[in-house]
């Protein structure tokens, strides 16, 4: 079976919502980063067997299969099909599992696979509309567990409140967490270190949800669930606009075009958790993933788990006893969703996309992606560091 490789990545700047990007339709926000990823390794549209999207809300101006629309929006051949991916926060990196699952088995050499999300033109929960995505039935399931009465029983604050007290977070070390996010987030951003990633929209080229921030203004923001919970705003991710998109093929079809690729794609998996704390399977997608590579915990210079909520990589490094202050500088090293946002169908190829410059800026061999997604689900990605006798300028 050919290697999947990563031949180039890029994503817009994250916008907040209602704010920059907003203007634009989710389509055309994709097509600039889309053509992005493969005007940096000089890949013709020709060379693309298929084009994959991870996309949350597919209703309204995202629905209809929005993979093809941006390749007929890019100007692609008419023969490049496309598919559109919805496995909630981690769309996009389900869309680069499915890539790379593809290139690996054979049934294509190169595939474009990423994320878009305007969540300012099609908030969360639009696809819901005046109906309720869980019948009798699964209610029924967990009805001991819930309030199976409610329109939407399932909740992912809720979940991260229960996930904060089942590991012991308080609130206080929630926002000195979504403090340093920021700040890791305003030193890369100030520091030039986004620059290669990003493609600017327009005129809009920096990602504005970061903020100057202090503890005591996140101490004094209202707990958003509970009257008590330890959740507030300042320690979520935020409603965000963006897209981001990779480029994978085989090792054998980077060769014939003399492209040298950024990253190897190792391993994936998928794993299933709780729906009620939702948002726990990051750890035992995390054990799955390492257990398959047999690579451990130590030879990793990167993880980037992805900050839905404080609590998320905060139970992930207690689980991983990766909470000590060397270990935390790998985590998230250049600030996660509390700080650039989190544009639902996106962040999965926005994480690879920071990720895999970050270790060709650092020289990191082996990083470690996760995600935890709505329903109860986590993905986890391992890549490493492409080795090849020249320094590329790919990405």
């Amino acid at each position: 079976m050919p290697d999947a490789v990563i031949a180039s990545a890029a994503r817009s700047p994250v916008a907040r919502a209602g704010k920059s990007l907003a203007h634009v339709h989710p389509v055309d926000l994709a097509v600039p980063v889309f053509q992005a990823a493969l005007d940096r390794v000089g890949i013709e549209p020709g060379e693309v067997d298929d084009v994959i999207v991870g996309c949350v809300s597919q209703v309204g101006e995202q629905s209809w299969n929005i993979a093809r629309n941006i390749a007929l929006a890019s100007g692609w051949p008419e023969s490049i099909p496309g598919t559109t991916v919805d496995r909630q926060c981690g769309s996009s990196q389900q869309a680069i599992a499915f890539a790379t699952a593809l290139v690996s088995s054979g049934l294509a050499d190169v595939v474009v696979a990423g994320g878009v999300e305007s969540m300012s033109r099609v908030p969360m929960g639009s696809s819901q509309g005046d109906q309720f995505p869980y019948g009798d039935t699964l209610r029924g399931r967990y009805a001991e567990k819930v309030d199976a009465s409610a329109p939407l029983p399932f909740n992912q604050g809720v979940g991260a409140e229960l996930i904060a007290a089942e590991w012991d977070v308080t609130r206080a070390e929630m926002e000195r967490f979504a403090l340093e996010s920021h700040v890791k987030a305003a030193s890369a951003r100030d520091t030039g270190a986004f620059d290669r990633e990003i493609v600017p929209i327009g005129d809009f080229r920096a990602d504005e949800g970061i903020r100057e921030t202090s503890l005591e203004k996140l101490a004094g923001l209202k707990p958003a669930f509970s009257p008590d919970g330890p959740i507030t705003a300042g320690v979520a991710s935020q409603i965000s606009d963006g897209a981001a998109a990779v480029v994978v093929m085989s090792e054998r079809s980077a060769h014939r075009l003399k492209i040298e690729p950024m990253a190897r794609v190792v391993d994936h998996v998928a794993v299933g958790s709780d729906p009620v704390k939702m948002l726990d399977g990051v750890v035992p997608a995390t054990r799955k993933i390492l257990e398959r590579t047999g690579i451990s915990l130590d030879h990793f210079g990167i993880f980037e788990v992805n900050e839905a909520f404080a609590p998320i990589p905060m139970m992930w490094q207690k689980a991983f006893r990766m909470d000590d202050e060397a270990d935390a500088r790998l985590l998230n090293p250049r600030g996660g969703a509390i700080a650039l946002g989190h544009p639902l169908g996106a962040t999965g190829a926005r994480l690879t996309t920071s990720m895999l410059h970050y270790m060709q800026d650092t020289g990191e061999r082996y990083g470690l992606q996760v995600m935890c997604e709505g329903g109860g689900m986590a993905n986890a990605t391992v890549y490493e560091l492409y080795a090849a006798p020249s320094t590329g300028t790919n990405g």
